[in-house]
């Protein structure tokens, strides 16, 4: 594979929107506004992180599973459209600083809707008294960050990135309390915590290390999706990358030994399996991070093959808008919650909580419906009127 530098011109994009992107976008936000019900009305069934097999319930754990997709599959894809966006521009040092801009003014964006938009969709509470940096500030830091990495060799950015993923577990030890210099940014990169700034305590439940790892492999992989480079070779790279990693999770999980917590026998072979299964996802493990991306690749390889079926449309538009998406649906679960607790009260002590786990699927399912709509307005709303630069920040 070549190296692209600044005087060699980035490979020219595919013709428009990729429909296997925004496709694969569009699945993860459907598992994530499942996550996202269980959060709004099962919270009082708590999932700590590993899970704890013995008292998570199926059907919590596999809901859960299907989420852990979400945010590798976001910051992946990220980095992969930080480079289609610099590819229209033939020549490399032009393409790398229009990169650079972007993803500079839209991380900075990311950052600032996180801690006031989003943190106020989950709280309700101004000022704030605790600000939760979730997933919008691990993509927006991982953005700033991948600003400055384009200016790299493409091959020194893979490296970095296969870096960070591999070995940030060898970290895992290297702790600093409160107090000490290094412990705010140490949080923030990898050792999740909490910070107090002007009397608001901000908690990092997405330290940022391995993500950073994640986004520049996706940036990476970017002239795959080039006019150079066939369907035919797109797909076969996608497939071999996708089996690589979930083999590399066999193979790891199997041995036991490094980079997550061991898994355990358990009372039964279902336990067993979801033991197994169980990976760390604050930070995310590189056991994590294979399983999920490894997933990933094998989708978006199935929907490339698959470009233009009707069935693929629908995941498409949601694809196509997920900024909007994900802002509407946090406000739209927020709201209903409320409306719940002014009929019914709490009936789970503080909270107010569903019993049967079926209604997990039952309202992500009537939610994903009805929120379809604005979603594929706002969608043909970007597509129309490109004259409006800050629709692209949505």
């Amino acid at each position: 594979m070549k190296t692209f530098s600044a005087s060699a011109p980035l490979a020219p994009p595919c013709a428009g929107r990729l429909q296997s992107i925004d496709a694969l976008r569009g699945l993860v936000m459907l598992f994530m506004l499942l996550d996202h019900v269980r959060e709004t009305f099962y919270l009082h069934l708590q999932v700590p992180d590993p899970m704890v097999v013995a008292d998570t319930p199926p059907g919590l754990f596999f809901p859960r599973m299907l989420a852990h997709l979400c945010a590798p599959v976001f910051v992946f894809l990220t980095g992969l459209g930080a480079y289609l966006y610099a590819s229209r521009h033939a020549d490399a040092g032009q393409a790398q600083a229009a990169a650079s801009g972007f993803l500079w003014r839209r991380g900075l964006f990311l950052v600032l809707l996180e801690v006031t938009v989003v943190n106020f969709a989950w709280t309700f509470q101004f000022p704030p008294a605790k600000v939760f940096l979730q997933v919008i500030w691990a993509i927006g830091l991982s953005m700033l960050a991948l600003s400055v990495l384009v200016w790299l060799p493409r091959q020194a950015l893979l490296l970095l990135g296969a870096v960070l993923v591999a070995g940030h577990n060898l970290l895992d030890g290297l702790h600093f309390p409160a107090g000490h210099l290094l412990h705010a940014p140490w949080a923030i990169l990898h050792d999740r915590g909490w910070l107090e700034l002007a009397g608001v305590q901000l908690r990092t439940s997405y330290p940022v290390l391995p993500w950073i790892g994640v986004i520049a492999l996706g940036y990476g992989i970017g002239p795959w999706f080039g006019r150079a480079c066939g369907a035919a070779q797109r797909q076969r790279r996608l497939l071999v990358a996708g089996v690589a990693c979930l083999l590399g999770f066999g193979v790891l999980r199997t041995l036991n030994g490094y980079g997550d917590a061991p898994w355990q026998a358990g009372a039964s072979t279902l336990h067993t399996v979801m033991s197994w299964f169980n990976v760390t996802k604050y930070p995310p493990s590189l056991l994590f991070l294979l399983l999920t991306l490894g997933v990933g690749l094998l989708l978006l390889h199935a929907f490339e093959a698959r470009a233009g079926r009707p069935w693929l449309q629908p995941l498409g538009t949601l694809g196509a808008a997920p900024m909007f998406f994900y802002v509407l649906h946090l406000y739209v679960l927020k709201f209903m919650y409320l409306a719940a607790v002014a009929v019914w009260g709490a009936n789970k002590g503080q909270l107010f909580g569903l019993d049967h786990l079926l209604w997990l699927w039952v309202l992500a399912s009537v939610l994903a419906v009805a929120l379809y709509p604005a979603v594929r307005w706002f969608a043909a709303l970007k597509q129309r009127r490109r004259d409006l630069a800050w629709l692209k920040y949505l």
